[in-house]
């Protein structure tokens, strides 16, 4: 049985003789969900439904779809009929869940509704849509949401903007399976804007979290980095998921913009706030990139990340880079960067792994300084397997102005010296690595008050004309002299 919860005399649940299977029992307690919010008009309990809609999902069938299409939908309603089309389009399941709404001995069957909450058909629309989706029917998906997205531009109800931020999610879904992403880009804009008109702080944070994607796609990173990082300001009440989402996107843009600690930053950040249950996927992609952006900030990731059971398989790519960075090796570097080609593509991070080289030359340069307190140019050439010396000579010129390695160059005997090494405990790198966890644990304190979830306001004045009514010390100590005196 469901929730003991309110529900619109709009939509009826069916009563107690029907024999609905466990998706159907799910689809009634999400329905009544939303009738409340709209008798409550709290959009947190529309948002709080969807969170609770991956069973339905994942297993919704076409039967399924139907049977709550002919209970919800009054006859009259000119979407039963477009809805019930478009559901017979879908494939029937080999084994579809049980959702049998036969009635036992002579007790009457539910009465049919005479209308219907627009959130609870833009609800059971969208469950139609993912359908279309999961069944890869992309023209029907992409029919099925532009007629949707039509229908909630006519309607101005603020507990329908957690749907409509879904329907702009599959919208965005459908195209980018079809590769049309660019052609919707104008469409995102105006809701996003509109979105900001109306406060809508989740439309906003998807809006803006499909627009990011959506000029990444491209590769116009210019344009993303305006958008999402100098223009806008993420909404602070949107959900986690967003958020982490925001984060990732954000993280990729400054890495392509060479601001690979602001990067670092903010792609661990969602790392740590990304579900650890779920989305496994979004979590190892998270992590290929973080994996790059070290190796560009000049450290090395630590075995364990490799080791996790989760990231095994998805960072062995990375893993051979890894080593051949860490080595200083440009052969090595340059045969795993052939070797694995294709897949850094398709992870979008080729872009990243090619500006490596100059960190592998580095590194290799490095190691060379520490070896040898004198060296030719002629060996740095051969052991970093450069052109000729005077790129040596360059190379080494370069990375003493960096302050990569700390070494003189002799330019009429063709060799680098390379100073002592003073101790570390001496310069200001103790310093600074202290001053990177400080900030961190400051940062974390202040997200964790931000996300404190303080009582409402009608609660605290209640407080206070409690206190006003309780007699303050001074009263009490007033009245006990009165008395004194009054005995006396």
């Amino acid at each position: 049985m469901p929730d003991a919860m309110d529900t619109d005399a709009t939509t009826p649940e069916p009563g107690p003789t029907q024999k609905p299977g466990s998706g159907f029992e799910d689809l009634r307690r999400i329905v009544s969900l939303i009738s409340r919010a709209v008798d409550t008009k709290q959009t947190r309990l529309v948002s709080r439904a969807l969170r609770h809609n991956s069973p339905l999902r994942t297993g919704a069938t076409s039967d399924l779809l139907t049977k709550a299409v002919e209970l919800y939908f009054p006859e009259a309603d000119p979407l039963r009929a477009g809805l019930l089309a478009q559901i017979a389009v879908l494939p029937v399941a080999e084994a579809a869940e049980a959702t049998s709404m036969d009635v036992e001995g002579e007790e009457k069957a539910p009465e049919k509704p005479t209308e219907i909450l627009p959130e609870v058909s833009v609800y059971l629309s969208l469950l139609v849509i993912n359908a279309f989706i999961g069944a890869e029917m992309l023209d029907q998906a992409q029919a099925a949401c532009e007629a949707l997205v039509t229908l909630l531009e006519t309607l101005n109800r603020r507990t329908l903007d957690p749907l409509t931020s879904k329907a702009y999610f599959y919208l965005s879904l459908v195209h980018e399976k079809k590769g049309t992403l660019p052609s919707i880009r104008t469409l995102l804009l105006s809701a996003h804007r509109t979105a900001c008109l109306h406060h809508d702080e989740m439309g906003q944070a998807t809006l803006l979290n499909l627009l990011l994607r959506n000029l990444l796609s491209q590769n116009l990173v210019e344009q993303a980095y305006k958008l999402g990082v100098k223009l806008s300001n993420f909404p602070e009440k949107a959900s986690n998921n967003q958020f982490c989402r925001y984060l990732y996107y954000t993280g990729r843009i400054s890495a392509l913009q060479l601001e690979y600690g602001d990067a670092y930053t903010k792609l661990l950040q969602s790392l740590r706030k990304a579900p650890q249950n779920t989305a496994a996927g979004f979590r190892r992609t998270v992590q290929k990139l973080m994996v790059i952006v070290q190796l560009l900030m000049g450290e090395v990731p630590e075995r364990s990340t490799f080791n996790h059971k989760e990231y095994r398989a998805a960072l062995a790519p990375y893993l051979v880079l890894t080593q051949a960075v860490r080595a200083g090796d440009l052969l090595r570097f340059n045969a795993a960067v052939a070797e694995h080609a294709a897949v850094f593509k398709a992870d979008k991070t080729y872009t990243l792994v090619i500006r490596l080289s100059h960190n592998v030359i580095k590194t290799g340069l490095r190691r060379i300084s520490v070896s040898y307190s004198r060296v030719s140019m002629e060996d740095i050439c051969a052991k970093l397997h450069l052109d000729s010396p005077q790129s040596a000579e360059f190379v080494c010129a370069k990375a003493i102005r960096d302050g990569v390695i700390d070494a003189v160059i002799d330019h009429e005997n063709g060799w680098m010296t390379s100073k002592e090494l003073t101790n570390v405990y001496a310069t200001n790198d103790p310093q600074r690595a202290f001053h990177k966890r400080i900030n961190f644990c400051l940062n974390v304190h202040n997200e964790a008050v931000r996300a404190m979830v303080y009582p409402p306001v009608s609660y605290k004045k209640k407080a206070d004309e409690k206190k006003d009514d309780e007699p303050t010390a001074e009263e009490i100590a007033k009245e006990i002299e009165e008395e004194l005196a009054e005995e006396e």
